[in-house]
């Protein structure tokens, strides 16, 4: 049996893993997600997954990274886990929070 989504199950170190948990699409959810995109496209170079979970469709998901504020980033891979509150608008405290150091002194 093969599996047709085998780059998306091994889980390759090259390829970093964000979840944002919003609260539907909210001003502040799509200021996150922008922003998020932003400085993945600036600084990841396109190596990187972004799952967005409204946890107003799913709240059940919010146990499984225990989140308690919303929006939430949470970057899954590389781990150690990482998480960032808020709308991710401060571009340095989001890449020293996800130690992204790329293109950085």
């Amino acid at each position: 049996m093969t599996n047709s989504n085998d780059s998306l199950d091994n889980q390759n170190p090259e390829i970093w893993q964000m979840r944002l948990y919003v609260a539907g699409q909210t001003p502040k959810s799509l200021t996150a997600f922008a922003n998020l995109k932003k400085i993945c496209e600036e600084y990841l170079n396109g190596k990187y997954q972004i799952e967005i979970i409204d946890l107003t469709q799913h709240p059940e998901l919010a146990i499984e990274d225990s989140i308690l504020a919303l929006p939430t980033l949470v970057r899954k891979l590389p781990e150690p886990i990482k998480k960032i509150i808020g709308d991710l608008s401060n571009t340095e405290k989001v890449l020293v929070g996800l130690q992204i150091f790329s293109g950085m002194d």
